[in-house]
Formats: C-alpha cells, sequence, structure tokens
C-alpha cells in the first residue's frame, strides 16, 4: 500500500462507503490496470508539525500513482514550495517510488477518491469526513494545518465539529482554532488558479512564510 497509515483510524485502501466513487475506481481500474485507481491515503510525517488538507486525488496524478498530489499538476507547485521551505528532500513528485520524503509535514485530502469531474458530491464529502476527523486527531496538539481550497476549509471545520460561518474561508488567514492548533486557508495549487493567477508561486511562498512563522513561535 502506497502512503502511510494513521495509528487508530479505520481508514482503508479498500473503502467502497459512497457508491458513485467505488463504482468510478472499478471503472477507472479496468481501464487502466497500472492505475493505483483505489482510495488514497495519507504521506508524509504523520506526527509532523505542519498538516496539509487538499480536495481529492487527481485522476492521473495520486489516482494513478497511490500518493497524495504525486504526477499532477496540483503538485508542481506544493512541492516546489515544500522543497523550498525544507519539508521536503526533493522539489519534483513524480512516482510514490521517486525517493520523495517529507520531514516535519504529511498530506491527505478531504476525499480519499477520485470524483467524476473533480467534483465531490457534499454527501461524499460527508462520508469522508469521519477519516479526516481520525487524521486530525491523530496530528500534533500543536499542529498548524493547511487547507488548499474552500472544500478542504469546509471539511477540517466539519471534522473539528466547528461552524463554517465562525471561520470564513480567505486566501493566507489564519484562524485560531478552539483547540490550540491554527488552520491557515490558501487557493488551491490546480492548474486552472495558477494559469489564471488566481494563485502565484509569490502568494503561495507568503502563505508559507505565514506558516514557517507560526511554526517557529515567534510573535
Amino acid at each position: 500500500m502506497a502512503g502511510a497509515k494513521v495509528k487508530g483510524c479505520a481508514f482503508s485502501t479498500d473503502c467502497v462507503l459512497c457508491p458513485r466513487l467505488a463504482a468510478n475506481l472499478r471503472e477507472i481500474r479496468r481501464a487502466h490496470s497500472d492505475y493505483f485507481a483505489r482510495p488514497v491515503p495519507p504521506f508524509g510525517d504523520m506526527k509532523g508539525r505542519l498538516m496539509i488538507v487538499g480536495l481529492a486525488p487527481g485522476m492521473h496524478g495520486a489516482n494513478r500513482t497511490g500518493r497524495p498530489f504525486t504526477g499532477d499538476y496540483a503538485g508542481i507547485l506544493l512541492y516546489e514550495t515544500l522543497h523550498a521551505y525544507g519539508f521536503s528532500n526533493r522539489k519534483t513528485a513524480t512516482e510514490a517510488n521517486d525517493g520523495l520524503k517529507l520531514r516535519n509535514c504529511f498530506i491527505t485530502n478531504a476525499v480519499k477518491c477520485l470524483p467524476p469531474e473533480n467534483k465531490p458530491t457534499l454527501n461524499e464529502i460527508k462520508t469522508c469526513n469521519p477519516y479526516l476527523a481520525q487524521e486530525i486527531a491523530a496530528a500534533r496538539t500543536d499542529a498548524v494545518i493547511l487547507a488548499l481550497g474552500s472544500i478542504a476549509h469546509d471539511a477540517v471545520l466539519r471534522a473539528l465539529g466547528l461552524k463554517k460561518s465562525q471561520y470564513p474561508f480567505i486566501h493566507a488567514r489564519v484562524h485560531e482554532l478552539p483547540d490550540g492548533r491554527r488552520l491557515v486557508d490558501s487557493y488551491h495549487c490546480s492548474r486552472y488558479n495558477t494559469q489564471t493567477k488566481r494563485l502565484t508561486p509569490a502568494m503561495f511562498r507568503n502563505v508559507f512564510d505565514v506558516i514557517q512563522h507560526l511554526l517557529s513561535g515567534k510573535k
């Protein structure tokens, strides 16, 4: 199995709780026998102080390789930035066996399975949410959580039983959570967002400057 297990988490790469997603993956496995095409587990240092939450696996990225943001366009900016800030030993992620290792950081998704057209339904997000809740519970109590996009942001709040109205999604905003952790928002590093300049490399580095400041403990 690619990725890592979370202690005490019932997540399984054999999960079929969402019929539409399970059926989609079965079709992909038939068409692409070399693809992972299963629920994608989290990856990295599970006790790292930075937890990154994306939306869902990409068709030819995590869904193919079995590792979050690996082999797809969205991973280009993410892993380049992680490497620049010392969270990764490599700046590119192409395959699950490429030797990339994360330091003090792990990556997961709000929805573990590839959704058709990259659009999970609200019910699918809710069904998958207990897995995210277990990952957050298993993470460090002083972790900084980076939400890539509003769906990931909302999923984190749902996992913690918090109201969205009290924590609006705003790029580069830091939210102080009741349990002492901090939630940091960023636009998702998707092809659409980066090519339209909604999210530029400079904007993404600014988010990581904020995260680095939070992890340093400086006021």
